[in-house]
């Protein structure tokens, strides 16, 4: 029994988390964006098979169906994630007006003398 719990714990499903808005976002190129995107979309079609009939969610049923209802919310919140992180993104790349070709790897630098007011806590 010790076996298959162990062998239950290691079929557990693993949908990658992302947080929504990551520190250089901003600083993205288009390129950059789009690269984002892809993985974005990597991450919501693994949560879509973690959801699905699988050999984790198969074995969780047979043997703790909790596994199997833990397997599909951690997809579904990982997928909710995903999908607001590429609206995030979208928002940025539609400020970068990504869709002009010109514009594939502009970047927005802000001078330095800008930002040490905000660093030092002044306002």
């Amino acid at each position: 029994m010790a076996l298959v719990a162990m062998s239950m714990l290691g079929a557990c499903t693993t949908t990658q988390r992302v947080s929504v808005q990551q520190p250089g976002d901003r600083a993205m190129t288009c390129t950059q964006l789009r690269e984002e995107f892809g993985k974005i979309d990597e991450v919501v079609k693994d949560g879509q098979s973690d959801q699905g009939v699988n050999a984790a969610n198969v074995g969780a049923v047979l043997f703790f169906w909790p596994a199997a209802v833990g397997n599909y919310f951690t997809a579904r919140d990982a997928i909710q994630l995903a999908e607001r992180r590429k609206e995030h993104l979208m928002t940025i790349y539609n400020e970068k007006r990504c869709d002009n070709p010109a514009n594939a790897n502009l970047r927005f630098l802000v001078p330095a003398e800008l930002l040490s007011p905000v660093a030092s806590g002044m306002h």
